[in-house]
């Protein structure tokens, strides 16, 4: 399967009432670049796409690489994806939303370390939507935790809302069990909340954004806010310890500390003495 064969692919999967209900859950994308696939497909098309490249490199070339599978042979291989892979990944931007979609589907099927992160960074810029950035989980970042936990520090940082998103993301997803660390809990704290108006970013910077369908747009701002909320809830039911002096403390926004409240008091892993207690503290 090419790279455009995989639009096809998707475009006969298209359900237009679909597409027009998740438009509704998109309002900052245009929604003709939604075509309207549901997630389980996209999962399942992305798992095709990986391995029919897969065969193709197997079949063209006698020098196994280190694939999207794992699978090596030869131990002197480069760390490549296959050639319609890499096509794929490096072709940006996306003209569709499910092609941004398939695109970190595919990435997360990638059993190399550095192959891995390198794929994240290069598309972490053109991530303009929550649903992009949400429900990934890429695995073979935690092959290296350190190196991990340093490049969530740095996106935590970033100007880019997606980015941000995407940082925090992966905390909730992997750093909130026996990999937890109170420092992750201060880095969510501060994050800027004035990422939106700053207005005295050096040329580059702006060069850098335009260039960018990630450029911190206002309207994007509820976004990571809403992301720090779901954090500090998560956090609350898993880390209570840890996590309840910030609400006890006020050390939130006041919209992050009420949001935060509300989406703990509606989780099930929340007792209803500690639902008690944050409720006294709106």
């Amino acid at each position: 399967m090419t790279p455009t064969e995989l639009v096809k692919r998707l475009l006969a999967e298209q359900d237009l009432k679909y597409r027009d209900f998740h438009a509704s859950l998109l309002p900052n994308i245009d929604k003709k670049t939604i075509i309207g696939v549901r997630v389980p497909t996209m999962r399942k098309i992305a798992k095709e796409f990986v391995g029919s490249a897969v065969k193709e490199s197997a079949k063209g070339s006698a020098r196994t690489t280190r694939s999207v599978t794992g699978s090596v042979t030869d131990s002197t291989a480069a760390k490549t994806v296959p050639a319609d892979v890499a096509k794929f990944l490096d072709k940006l931007s996306h003209k569709y939303f499910e092609e941004n979609q398939v695109h970190l589907f595919v990435v997360e099927r990638i059993k190399d370390f550095d192959e891995c992160l390198y794929r994240i960074e290069q598309f972490l810029p053109y991530i303009d939507n929550w649903a992009v950035c949400d429900g990934k989980s890429p695995k073979a970042l935690l092959k290296d935790e350190t190196r991990f936990v340093s490049c969530i520090e740095k996106w935590l940082q970033s100007k880019y809302p997606y980015t941000v998103r995407f940082g925090v993301n992966m905390l909730i997803n992997f750093f909130l069990d026996e990999r937890f660390d109170k420092k992750f809990l201060k880095w969510v704290a501060a994050i800027d909340e004035n990422l939106f108006n700053d207005d005295s970013t050096g040329a580059a910077q702006s060069q850098k954004q335009a260039a960018s369908v990630n450029a911190a747009r206002p309207t994007d701002r509820y976004y990571v806010q809403m992301v720090i909320a779901w954090y500090m809830a998560t956090a609350l039911a898993k880390q209570w310890a840890a996590t309840f002096p910030y609400i006890k403390g006020r050390k939130l926004s006041p919209w992050i500390h009420a949001k935060t409240i509300q989406k703990a008091c509606e989780s099930y892993r929340i007792t209803q003495e500690q639902k008690e207690i944050l409720r006294g503290l709106k």
